[in-house]
């Protein structure tokens, strides 16, 4: 079970170091993420050429890798940084961004799980679904299974890579091969904002590079994250409101607060 005591602490030290996490996320992405990361006290840095990744991740709290907009340069930053962090120790988020889309994009996110070895590994139903098997086909970049239909999945994922593994969806669910924790925030509203999913791994990036702890670190990020929509989605007209709204919530959001309204 969460530790809500443990929430409010991470949530405070978050604030305190404003760990730097350091993105090869996608164009997408990139705004949004930098916008959360610093309303909720870290400090995001998006660098993804070749000849300053390894030394941009060295200096790092963590790396997170994000395979949302694809080209061969990229991939080979990724996975120069990825070796550079992983052989350090360090803390590597992989988001595994439309696997199962296209055999290209499984292809390069296996390659990344076989020669980074990432920490944590998040993504929506399907694309966790889709590293385990070959036969399942995720709808672009969107979930076409609900997040209770990968849980074996991401179980079975955890077990193979040594990764915690994160399913994001109406429950969030956290794995690291033997413990399954659930988490049950969050809007109906948050899918329709572009790069949420994405800005939850770089939420968990933050939060285990100030807890060396990956799954409870990844509990706590993931808490935050959907207590944060589910609070920010009040009151709002909708999905455009909703992403402004969530970065004020993110900056003004108290430990207390966190935790009296975050469920199991």
């Amino acid at each position: 079970m969460l530790n809500k005591e443990n929430l409010k602490r991470d949530l405070a030290l978050v604030r305190e170091k404003s760990p730097l996490v350091h993105n090869i996320t996608n164009y997408v992405a990139m705004n949004f993420s930098a916008n959360a990361l610093l309303a909720v006290g870290a400090s995001p840095v998006m660098a993804h050429a070749a000849d300053e990744v390894a030394a941009m991740a060295g200096i790092a709290g963590a790396l997170v890798i994000n395979i949302g907009t694809l080209d061969a340069e990229w991939v080979e930053s990724m996975i120069i940084a990825g070796k550079s962090k992983s052989s350090a120790g360090g803390v590597v988020v992989l988001d595994p961004v439309g696997a199962g889309a296209t055999s290209y994009r499984t292809e390069v996110a296996w390659r990344i799980i076989e020669d980074c070895h990432p920490t944590i590994i998040r993504g929506n139903a399907s694309e966790i679904m889709a590293l385990v098997s070959a036969d399942v086909k995720s709808k672009g970049v969107d979930s076409s299974c609900s997040s209770d239909a990968a849980v074996d999945s991401a179980t079975m994922l955890a077990k193979r890579t040594g990764a915690v593994v994160v399913v994001s969806g109406e429950v969030d669910y956290v794995t690291d091969g033997e413990r399954v924790e659930t988490l049950r925030n969050g809007s109906p509203m948050m899918p329709l904002v572009t790069a949420m999913g994405c800005t939850a791994s770089s939420m968990v990036g933050a939060f285990a590079a100030i807890n060396s702890d990956a799954f409870e670190a990844s509990l706590h990020a993931m808490a935050l994250m959907g207590v944060a929509g589910e609070v920010a989605a009040k009151g709002v007209a909708g999905p455009g409101s909703l992403l402004t709204a969530f970065v004020d919530t993110l900056y003004n959001i108290t430990g207390d607060e966190l935790a009296d309204i975050v469920r199991q």
